[in-house]
């Protein structure tokens, strides 16, 4: 333990005073009793660069759980330094001026980075230790962050966190991946037994079990209580994801000259092909409806299909939206932040810049811009868009009047109410604040499951603008521009299968749209 945490504790301050105006200290008759007094803290700082003492006091806590915490995140932040009397200097400075200006104790993690304590340089910083380092310098979007931190929590630094950065190989990284991949084949294992211990305790017959078909459930419900419960399993593309978090880290440590071999660049880990787009042909479809099972991760609905979505979706306040992702291939939180500045409805032709985008982290939704470079850009609309998203203003601010009448109306029979807010989206709640994502989604399912469609996730209504694109006669370059993908690569990755299922679709129907009498139909010639 260091002398800085020695020299810390708290302890509770009677600030009443007498008539002289007096602090009474001990004398004050009040202090017997137990909830008397403010709880404070008082913690010793590193000396001055004159080498003078400067105790850091803070006092007014209602409990002494608020004081510990600010206690516990100071004596944090003064041991970020170690040894470095440069480093506790400066440390000092800042708390001294957090004490005087009464500002919040700041997050030791933010003081490592502003002051660049914290992280040994002597050759004995453990991988840990710099994955805590670099997230505390990741400017990346918050969704992005979250993901490298979710990575660095679950997997990387159990796994490989105590070992020295200079001396992490191939052979660690590898054995945490395989680790990992065989865990995830333990989880799948266990969740199949538990379905079938599920199906086990279950009585699938009419009317009440007899009692020894009781006593058997009974006892087989008692053994699925004692099995682990359902666990999400880790697949390639998840293993390739952590690859590249652990990967980014040591790049960066490469470039601080902390170490010069990049051990993630050279494990193996096999392919983790994209999922490929199929389309819901009617065999599929039939075969659905049967077995409940779904051919592929990505289903794509043929134009017929999404027609009646569309049909189905005409009567929400949401349809805008979806016509824009079924068209035009946005993504979902590009919807949701699309901005009426951005929509030049007038324009020859008329367009959409897509500049920004409402997406989750955690569950508050959150404005950023698109998810790449080339995301940002703008795209081209047909004229029943234009119209629809005409249609849809009008709509929205009826939407606002009729809800600011609804305001002045409860505010004037003494209720509390806000008028509706004007966020230039346009998706908007009923309020007109920001959409929720998840709002999105849900109605989509909704309109989904009324239409009687085969199931596609919102996502894959935007794959659905791939097809269109086929569709109206175009190609894989062209399904890039429209989806604004960086390279030609991810396009045909993910939409060459369903290019070649929709091509061949296309010269079924355009032999059939020939009239022929079939030859087996035909009279023989008369002899």
């Amino acid at each position: 333990m260091t002398a800085s945490r020695r020299a810390g504790g708290i302890s509770k301050r009677c600030e009443c005073r007498g008539p002289d105006g007096k602090l009474l200290s001990k004398s004050c008759p009040q202090l017997e009793k137990k909830n008397h007094g403010a709880v404070q803290l008082r913690q010793e700082l590193p000396l001055d660069a004159n080498g003078k003492r400067r105790p850091f006091r803070r006092t007014g806590y209602a409990k002494v759980t608020d004081a510990q915490a600010d206690l516990t995140k100071l004596q944090a932040i003064l041991d970020l330094p170690g040894d470095d009397e440069d480093g506790q200097r400066r440390v000092g400075d800042l708390l001294q001026e957090v004490m005087k200006t009464r500002a919040p104790i700041p997050d030791p993690t933010e003081v490592s980075r502003k002051l660049g304590v914290g992280v040994p340089l002597d050759g004995k910083m453990t991988v840990g230790d710099w994955l805590d380092k670099w997230m505390a310098g990741k400017k990346t979007r918050p969704t992005t962050n979250n993901g490298y931190r979710s990575h660095i929590r679950v997997h990387l630094k159990p796994r490989i966190g105590h070992l020295r950065l200079d001396r992490l190989n191939v052979g660690h990284v590898q054995e945490m991946f395989d680790a990992i991949a065989d865990e995830s084949d333990v989880i799948r294992a266990e969740n199949q037994a538990r379905r079938e211990q599920v199906a086990r305790s279950k009585w699938s017959r009419p009317g009440r079990p007899p009692a020894k078909e009781r006593e058997r459930l009974a006892a087989e419900r008692a053994k699925l209580s004692e099995m682990k419960p359902y666990r999400k399993a880790n697949t390639a593309a998840t293993r390739h994801a952590i690859r590249r978090t652990l990967r980014a880290a040591l790049n960066r440590a490469i470039a601080e000259q902390l170490i010069t071999f990049n051990a993630a660049a050279h494990v193996e880990l096999g392919s983790a092909a994209r999922p490929k787009g199929l389309l819901w042909t009617d065999e599929r479809v039939k075969r659905w409806r049967k077995t409940g099972e779904t051919p592929g991760p990505v289903m794509v609905w043929t134009p017929q299909q999404l027609g009646q979505f569309l049909d189905e979706a005409e009567g929400s306040r949401l349809y805008a939206g979806y016509h824009l992702i079924a068209y035009h291939g946005l993504r979902r939180g590009e919807g949701c932040g699309q901005g009426w500045d951005d929509a030049h409805l007038d324009a020859r032709p008329p367009r959409i810049d897509v500049l920004t985008e409402i997406v989750v982290d955690g569950w508050t939704p959150v404005e950023t811009a698109p998810k790449t470079d080339s995301s940002v850009a703008s795209v081209v609309i047909d004229r029943a868009t234009v119209e629809v998203l005409q249609d849809h203003r009008v709509r929205q601010l009826s939407e606002r009047d009729a809800w600011n009448a609804r305001a002045a109306q409860l505010r004037a029979e003494g209720e509390d109410a806000h008028d509706w807010i004007d966020t230039g989206k346009i998706l908007a709640a009923e309020d007109g604040s920001w959409l929720h994502p998840d709002v999105l989604s849900k109605e989509f399912q909704r309109i989904r499951e009324r239409a009687g469609l085969p199931p596609i996730n919102l996502r894959d209504l935007r794959h659905g603008a791939a097809a269109l694109v086929k569709a109206g006669g175009g190609d894989i370059h062209d399904a890039k521009k429209k989806l604004r993908h960086s390279t030609v690569v991810l396009t045909s990755d993910t939409y060459m299968e369903l290019f070649e299922e929709y091509e061949e679709e296309l010269v079924e129907k355009a032999a059939a749209a020939v009239p022929r009498a079939r030859r087996g139909d035909a009279k023989a010639p008369a002899e």
